[in-house]
């Protein structure tokens, strides 16, 4: 199945809101971010296929754990955070 069908069917599964938002704190020059999980996926979506395959690895790591999948989505917000304000 392809990453990005597979990450949307996961996201509808778990009820997931996508305009839930992650508010990101930085010392850069923005300093306040606020991300919408949809944005987080389609970041994801766009990754290189290594990148998606460790987002999908540790995804479904996390889901058979039952742990919150909506942590690792904030630490991927994170990272477009800091990606941003390097930009």
């Amino acid at each position: 199945m392809k990453f990005a069908t597979w990450i949307d069917t996961l996201i509808s599964e778990k009820g997931l809101d996508r305009e839930h938002r992650f508010e990101i704190e930085t010392d850069g020059f923005w300093g306040s971010h606020s991300i919408p999980l949809g944005v987080v996926i389609d970041a994801a979506k766009t990754a290189t296929p290594a990148e998606q395959a460790q987002i999908k690895d540790i995804i479904v790591k996390i889901d058979f754990r039952n742990g919150d999948l909506m942590h690792f989505f904030a630490h991927l917000a994170k990272g477009l955070a800091t990606q941003a304000e390097a930009a």
